[in-house]
């Protein structure tokens, strides 16, 4: 099959298989006559499972390692439950900061509504930002909200 149909019979575009011969993920296909890329039945499974592996979070250089032992005749599913393990120990740090971040958020807010508008005077300041400068910030930053003219929050 010409490399538009495998494109479409996988859901990518043409620049992306072109792309994934490009650094190894998908061997070089045959050539017709003409010239033409002529990829078999094994290519739409090769790409099918990059799709695939690409929802579950895995990286391009990941999934070339599976298939690099896949190719050498190795079994994977240590390999890709170490990754899967890696992936998940990643997200669950991330869930935790965005918890942080949310529970910081929720503070700041409910503290925000209980302040005083006249109490705002700095023209390059706003109380409510000054005040949560360290949410989602590094250590020690400063978040600052720069008005134009004085704006009360």
């Amino acid at each position: 099959m010409k490399i538009g149909e495998l494109a479409q019979e996988i859901g990518v575009n043409t620049k992306t298989i072109r792309y994934y011969e490009d650094i190894g993920v998908l061997p070089p296909p045959d050539r017709a006559p003409n010239g033409y890329r002529d990829y078999g039945g094994e290519a739409v499974g090769r790409l099918r499972f990059v799709r695939d592996a690409q929802a579950t979070g895995l990286t391009l250089t990941e999934i070339a390692s599976i298939l690099d032992l896949r190719g050498q005749g190795e079994a994977t599913c240590h390999h890709v439950l170490d990754l899967l393990d890696q992936h998940l120990e990643d997200l669950d740090g991330h869930i935790e900061t965005l918890h942080r971040t949310h529970d910081e958020l929720l503070a700041l807010t409910e503290r925000a509504k209980r302040l005083d508008p006249a109490d705002c005077t700095d023209p390059n300041r706003c109380q409510t930002i000054e005040a949560g400068a360290h949410i989602g910030a590094p250590s020690g930053a400063r978040a600052r909200h720069v008005h134009s003219k004085p704006h009360h929050h």
